[in-house]
């Protein structure tokens, strides 16, 4: 039985600075994602288009979802084989194109999750969960390029 989700989202734009969007230059590319119940994030564009380099901007939680999405159905999968998991991080990398045009997009994403995983655990279970996610996890199923997978694993 297929079942179906709603998502919610308020994104409001922050970056008028008195005279709106008059001028290309007179108004900043920041923005608050509010969700209900859960702490505002402050955003901004690029770096390379102007952004503000301290806060997160869509390139940065597109990888982040896309990391984490894998990792909790990592830590699900392993639970489900008895893998016991001690340590879970990720330093993902994704690559870009910008076009003449000014449009852009992603050509793919690598997820570099280094595990620690419990000693005496099946250490080659516990590196082919990795190829399972990819039949569940929503955000790598809703995007229309490579995400590929580098794993680490260790054990203690």
């Amino acid at each position: 039985m297929v079942s179906n989700h709603t998502y919610t989202s308020r994104v409001e734009w922050t970056g008028n600075t008195g005279e709106g969007t008059r001028t290309y230059k007179g108004y900043d590319r920041t923005w608050d994602i509010a969700v209900p119940g859960k702490p505002v994030i402050h955003c901004s564009n690029d770096p390379l288009l102007g952004g503000d380099p301290a806060l997160m901007n869509p390139e940065d939680l597109l990888i982040s979802a896309l990391s984490a999405c894998h990792m909790l159905w990592y830590l699900h999968l392993a639970s489900v084989d008895k893998i016991t998991v001690l340590s879970y991080r990720d330093d993902p990398v994704a690559q870009g194109e910008n076009m003449p045009d000014g449009s852009g997009r992603f050509l793919n994403a690598t997820l570099r999750p280094h595990i620690t995983v419990e000693a005496g655990c099946d250490l080659v279970r516990a590196h082919d969960i990795h190829h399972d996610i990819h039949k569940y996890c929503f955000i790598a199923r809703s995007v229309n390029f490579p995400v590929n997978c580098e794993p680490v694993m260790t054990a203690r």
